[in-house]
C-alpha cells in the first residue's frame, strides 16, 4: 500500500507531550486554556484548536504498583475514510485524500455545506471537532505542507525518544511488526492496531482499552457503518423523488 503513515510506540512514550507543542506552533493554533480536572493530562480533550493530545491513564500494575500509561491520539488518517463518505453527498470535495500521502484533508469552507454533527459521527475514532460559532471542522493534517517538501510532520521531529515514526506506509508497518517482537518478552499483551486500513498505528503495551475508549475500534473495510448507509440510502430516495418529480412535470 502506498503512501505514508506514523507509527506510534507507546512503549518509550514518557508523556513529554512535545508533540502537542509543536503540533500548535506549527500550525500556529491559539493556546488551550486548561483547568485542573483530576488528571495529568491536559488539555482534557481534542478541539477546533487542538489536533493532538497526549492521553493519560493510570492503572495498577503488578505489587500494586502504579502504571502509566500514555496515548498521543490525532486522526488515524483512514485509508477509506468514513468521513469522507458521510460528507461526499452534501459537500463534493469537502474531504480528499491526498495523492501523494494519503492524508485524509479538510476544506473547511466546502465542509460548511454539511452538518458538522454527520462528519463527527461518521468517525470511528471520535476525531474531528467544530468550531462552536462557525461550525468548521479541523483536525490532524498529517503536516502535507511539511511532508510534500521533504520534511516530518512537526509531532515526529520533535520527540525525543522515538516514539513517533513517520515514513513510506510499507515501512512504518515493517517497523511496527518488528518492535512488536522486541516488546513481546517484557510486555506479554503488547499488540498493534491499525496496520491493515489506517495510517496512523500504534504499539500498545496492554489491552487497547486500557488506553483510551478509541485506542482501537472496528472499522469496516468498505468504511460504512449501518448509519451512515441507511444516510445514504435515505439520500438516493431523495433524489429519486426529485427527479421523477421532475420527469412527471415535463411529461405534463
Amino acid at each position: 500500500m502506498s503512501g505514508k503513515a506514523f507509527f506510534i510506540d507507546t512503549t518509550v512514550c514518557t508523556a513529554c507531550r512535545g508533540c502537542q507543542i509543536a503540533c500548535k506552533q506549527w500550525n500556529q493554533l491559539p493556546a488551550t486554556k486548561t483547568h485542573q480536572w483530576g488528571s495529568m493530562q491536559n488539555p482534557k480533550d481534542l478541539s477546533f484548536e487542538t489536533y493532538k493530545v497526549v492521553r493519560f491513564e493510570e492503572h495498577m500494575g503488578p505489587n500494586n504498583k502504579p502504571v502509566w500509561y500514555f496515548f498521543p491520539e490525532q486522526c488515524r488518517h483512514c485509508v477509506e475514510p468514513p468521513c469522507k463518505e458521510a460528507a461526499e453527498d452534501d459537500a463534493p470535495g469537502g474531504i480528499t485524500i491526498d495523492k501523494e500521502t494519503g492524508a485524509v484533508l479538510y476544506d473547511k469552507e466546502k465542509l460548511k455545506k454539511v452538518k458538522a454533527e454527520t462528519v463527527i459521527e461518521a468517525c470511528p475514532f471520535n476525531v474531528p471537532r467544530a468550531q462552536k460559532k462557525t461550525g468548521y471542522l479541523a483536525k490532524c493534517t498529517m503536516c502535507v505542507d511539511r511532508v510534500h517538501n521533504g520534511l516530518l510532520p512537526a509531532c515526529v521531529k520533535t520527540c525525543p525518544t522515538g516514539a513517533m515514526n513517520f515514513g513510506d506506509r510499507d515501512k512504518m508497518v515493517a517497523l511496527a511488526q518488528k518492535r512488536l517482537g522486541e516488546v513481546k518478552g517484557r510486555f506479554p499483551k503488547a499488540t498493534l492496531t491499525g496496520i491493515d486500513d489506517l495510517r496512523v498505528f500504534y504499539l500498545l503495551a496492554d489491552a487497547p482499552k486500557a488506553y483510551y475508549k478509541y485506542a482501537k475500534v472496528d472499522v469496516l473495510p468498505t468504511g460504512m457503518d449501518r448509519k451512515m448507509a441507511l444516510r445514504k440510502i435515505g439520500n438516493s430516495l431523495k433524489d429519486l423523488s426529485r427527479e421523477w418529480t421532475m420527469i412527471h412535470k415535463l411529461a405534463s
